[in-house]
């Protein structure tokens, strides 16, 4: 009979453990292989080739019927204006229409002081230099709320794919580069997601509120336009799209 000290049965013991803990380990090591994650991101800016711009007519009188014929009378003239300019009929939409009585005190059952009626309409316009005049013909023609102006890029998928493609190269450069300090270099790319996307340019606001923006490695590529608008007092700037991903490499 084999007799085995209580010692010897704890070195055994331990012994067996550790095994158990480096095929884990092993196991382990090949379910997470070195990798390396990194994030990037990028802007391009190009001029607008559009403009949209939202505006009201505000009418009021102790009439209902008075108030609604001025309205209508010069949201009329503002679409004459519209039309003057050249711009499509398909262009232009009634974005909001109200009709509101007006109490004193603001209580429904006081006196009734009149009726307010407001309509606004929204103008797409893609001549940017003559946009100024657009704007003042039509607060002369009675136009007296500016909701929105909003200006565009007809390119917009263009863009966004060329901000989408700055932005994953990006994140290769950096993972290049924190890979070499640390002694390494990358390998296969394991996965690559689109984080964020956007684009803005432009202010809102108005009656109907329908208007439509950590360790990055950022690009910023201005892309250069042909409108001029060197004669002309309006700077409509540019319109910022912007793209960020995460990619995951291994190591070697």
């Amino acid at each position: 009979m084999i007799r085995i000290s209580r010692r010897s049965a704890f070195f055994v013991l331990v012994c067996f453990l550790a095994v158990l803990s480096i095929e884990a380990a092993g196991q382990l090591g090949a379910s997470y292989p070195n990798t390396i994650g990194v994030s990037g991101s990028a802007e391009v800016r190009v001029p607008p080739d559009e403009v949209i711009l939202a505006v009201g007519v505000e009418t009021a009188d102790k009439n209902l019927s008075v108030a609604k014929a001025l309205n209508d009378q010069k949201i009329a003239s503002a679409l004459a204006v519209t039309r003057k300019f050249g711009i499509s009929p398909s262009h232009v939409r009634t974005d909001y229409i109200r009709i509101e009585p007006r109490h004193r005190n603001g209580e429904i059952f006081s006196e009734l002081l009149g009726y307010v009626v407001r309509k606004s309409i929204v103008v797409r316009f893609d001549d940017i230099p003559e946009f100024e005049q657009l704007l003042t013909s039509l607060l002369e023609a009675g136009v007296n709320h500016i909701h929105g102006i909003e200006f565009r890029t007809t390119e917009l998928r263009k863009h966004r794919d060329h901000a989408r493609e700055l932005a994953t190269r990006a994140a290769h450069e950096k993972a290049e580069a924190m890979a070499a300090a640390a002694g390494r270099k990358i390998g296969n790319l394991q996965s690559v997601t689109e984080t964020h996307q956007d684009w803005y340019s432009g202010y809102d606001g108005g009656w109907g509120h329908r208007w439509s923006q950590g360790n990055l490695q950022n690009v910023v590529q201005q892309r250069s336009g042909e409108v001029s608008f060197d004669e002309t007092p309006l700077a409509p700037g540019q319109i910022s799209v912007r793209s960020s991903v995460s990619a995951s490499y291994l190591l070697e």
